[in-house]
């Protein structure tokens, strides 16, 4: 089964050039600043795409579906998964979605780090194969253009007990790529690159 991974495309999905796949799955931050217009494009946009299973979380930008997440649902097309703290199961893969991330307060899904991100992530079943979330671990590709490290600690400490075979994510843009590490496949699949637009491709992976 092939997976492509894509993320933070902020309103520029239509740019990308996907490659053919089985699954594909978005990262979050599909919108720029979350209107409900750009949800409507976003959705035709991704309702038309040639895969036989498409999932989706959102991010800090996607604020529809943090302010008004009844008649966000309502707009997701039949054949679309959308997962907040949720999971899906496909071919015997177990995957759970998060839009959550550290920080950002009054943004969408931010949360301040700590007990309540730790909330988030201990409704995480251990039998988790697949683990697709906005912000990375603390320490894994999760360094800033000005050299920071953003990701969240409560994450990592939780990843030591799930240990997914995959993990996928984005929220920060300079830190595209993927590592691996203690058996785990990291990716972090944003698309967007904040001084020059939408040009890193879509990861693709098979299980």
């Amino acid at each position: 089964m092939k997976f492509v991974a894509i993320s933070d495309t902020h309103g520029l999905h239509r740019n990308l050039s996907l490659p053919e796949g089985d699954v594909i799955m978005h990262g979050g931050d599909f919108c720029d600043l979350g209107k409900e217009a750009q949800v409507h494009d976003f959705l035709d946009w991704y309702d038309s795409l040639d895969f036989a299973h498409k999932i989706f979380i959102a991010g800090n930008h996607d604020l529809m579906a943090a302010d008004e997440p009844r008649k966000f649902r309502s707009l997701i097309p039949e054949g679309i998964t959308y997962l907040e703290d949720s999971g899906i199961t496909i071919g015997g893969i177990q995957i759970w979605g998060s839009p959550y991330q550290p920080d950002l307060i009054g943004w969408a899904f931010g949360r301040p780090r700590g007990a309540a991100m730790q909330q988030h992530w201990d409704l995480i079943p251990e039998s988790t194969d697949l683990l697709l979330t906005h912000t990375p671990p603390q320490g894994i590709l999760d360094q800033s253009s000005s050299g920071l490290t953003l990701g969240c600690e409560e994450l990592k400490q939780r990843l030591a007990f799930i240990r997914p075979r995959v993990h996928v994510f984005g929220h920060i843009h300079a830190a595209y790529g993927q590592d691996r590490r203690d058996g785990i496949h990291f990716i972090n699949a944003s698309n967007i690159n904040s001084r020059h637009g939408l040009v890193n491709e879509a990861v693709t992976f098979e299980w």
